[in-house]
């Protein structure tokens, strides 16, 4: 793959136009980044996946390239919340970036599960940058197979 250096249009080389060139980019920057409800850029949410199973719930978390250190679980009042840090890669100071839509810095996860999951029996697991939390559900929210008895 050939990488071929960002080139500004001709108009940027009128000194008058330079400031526009910038607000341009700034623009073009702005709606590059995702939004939050209010409008302020959110720097980075990683990718979640909630499902249920008979005996358990299960959350994914996709945190390619967050060190397993740099993460942080608490389960309290059926809220599980999921803390972290992607830190920034440093770069030698020769490096020039082309381009980048890579997102760095802290992020946090909530997810409200019914209060039906044994905390002490929670387990984690992180493997190829996906962190897996399994929470057993207690025993009187799992389903009960009843017999029936002929009289």
């Amino acid at each position: 793959m050939n990488l071929i250096k960002l080139q500004r249009s001709p108009l940027n080389a009128w000194s008058g136009l330079n400031r526009l060139s910038n607000f341009h980019d700034e623009i073009e920057r702005l709606f590059s980044l995702p939004l939050a409800a209010g409008g302020a850029a959110v720097p980075w949410v990683p990718a979640l996946e909630v499902y249920e199973q008979k005996d358990d719930y299960v959350v994914k978390v996709e945190l390619p390239g967050v060190n397993k250190e740099d993460v942080k679980l608490s389960l309290e009042a059926g809220t599980l919340t999921i803390t972290g840090e992607r830190k920034n890669e440093t770069k030698p100071e020769t490096a020039e970036v082309y381009h980048s839509e890579r997102f760095y810095g802290r992020f946090q996860r909530t997810v409200n599960l019914p209060e039906t999951v044994a905390a002490n029996q929670v387990t984690a697991g992180y493997k190829d940058g996906v962190l897996t939390v399994t929470l057993p559900k207690s025993e009187e929210a799992k389903p009960k197979q009843i017999d029936i008895t002929l009289n």
